[in-house]
């Protein structure tokens, strides 16, 4: 079979047609940073001409840390009976969303991990009191694994799950649990929690319930560049189908009190690329997210000229990440906006939806 030419592909790019799995590959291998990152902004150029960047205010609440995967690269689940596992009482996370509201925020993420004590119940009534009592708090929580271990649990469907979850007031879900989507991957690094297969059919039911979500990839680890585009090659099939992911989110993985502190860090330089390949590969994906949460801000800035719009939250809480040895800085507004306005861009809040809620220009 005749090599593909990274010209050709480029050619492709320009001219606003869809590369192929294969075409990614030869392009991510046969390009330099500076290639990639030029190919990857024309891309977001054309989605977002007027070059808005935006981000949202959050909470990330964790409902709990008991959980049973028992991931190699997280450092923030507790065995049940360990002395600082715990449950959040339902006065705690009210207290939380209230501090998020009186901050401005519009967006509560929860999640948490796969405890075997919690029925869906339990959700229900979390989710429908946070709804009663803050109305305007858009509620997107729950990663297709909790989706799966509770299907599991009450042995009812996903889509059952889902369905009872939206009644009592859910209304996006995160992409968290994803990791890369390759069951080669997945059976090393995170065996105990829901396959490929079940990962895609929570999202494609929640689509088809009305409910949107994001994709993420977290990646960095032990993966190579084929279960990155065998990762971007699944998400862009599922929005192919339902057109119900608002966002690409991918980000690196930190180590310290993992399984997994033996890999070798991510460079920035390998985050950009992928970032760049993202956003090129996603050509039915509208918006595209930096991390500064893993990358540090002034990574996350470059990251803006390498095909992200989007440069993620001004949380007042974050917990996993930080149960790494990585330090985790979290920007003020007015820090977001000046890091946004001085790479170039034009800094505006969204919502979960990435409506525009206000802009600073």
């Amino acid at each position: 079979m005749a090599t593909i030419s990274v010209d050709y592909i480029k050619d492709k790019i320009l001219g606003g047609e869809r590369i192929t799995s294969e075409e990614a590959l030869e392009l991510f291998r046969g390009s330099d940073l500076t290639t990639l990152g030029v190919l990857a902004n024309l891309v977001r150029k054309r989605k977002h001409p007027e070059d808005i960047v935006t981000f949202v205010i959050d909470r990330n609440v964790n409902y709990t840390n008991v959980c049973v995967a028992g991931c190699k690269f997280c450092a923030f689940y507790r065995r049940k009976g360990d002395s600082d596992a715990y449950v959040l009482d339902m006065e705690t996370i009210l207290r939380k969303v209230q501090e998020l509201v009186d901050w401005g925020g519009t967006t509560l993420l929860m999640q948490g991990g796969i405890n075997p004590d919690l029925p869906l119940s339990f959700y229900e009534e979390m989710i429908s009191t946070i709804k009663e009592k803050f109305p305007q708090v858009q509620i997107h929580c729950f990663s297709a694994p909790e989706i799966v271990y509770l299907s599991k649990l009450e042995k009812i469907s996903v889509r059952e799950v889902l369905k009872r979850l939206k009644d009592a007031g859910l209304m996006s879900l995160p992409g968290g649990g994803a990791e890369i989507l390759s069951p080669e991957v997945r059976k090393q690094i995170s065996p105990g929690k829901c396959t490929v297969e079940e990962w895609e059919e929570v999202h494609r039911a929640a689509h088809e319930l009305g409910m949107t979500s994001t994709a993420t990839m977290m990646f960095g680890h032990i993966e190579s560049i084929e279960h990155i585009v065998e990762h971007l090659e699944r998400v862009r099939r599922i929005q192919d189908e339902t057109g119900g992911f608002t966002a690409f989110i991918p980000w690196t993985f930190q180590k310290g009190n993992t399984q997994l502190d033996h890999v070798e860090t991510a460079s920035s330089t390998y985050y950009l690329k992928v970032l760049a390949l993202s956003r090129i590969y996603l050509d039915n994906f509208e918006n595209v997210q930096s991390s500064h949460v893993t990358q540090t801000m002034a990574v996350g800035v470059v990251g803006l000229h390498f095909g992200a719009n989007d440069l993620g939250s001004v949380m007042i809480e974050e917990n996993v990440i930080s149960s790494t040895n990585f330090k985790v800085s979290i920007p003020k507004v007015e820090d977001m906006v000046r890091a946004i306005r001085d790479a170039g861009f034009k800094p505006a809040q969204r919502d979960t939806y990435y409506r525009i809620v206000k802009r600073f220009f």
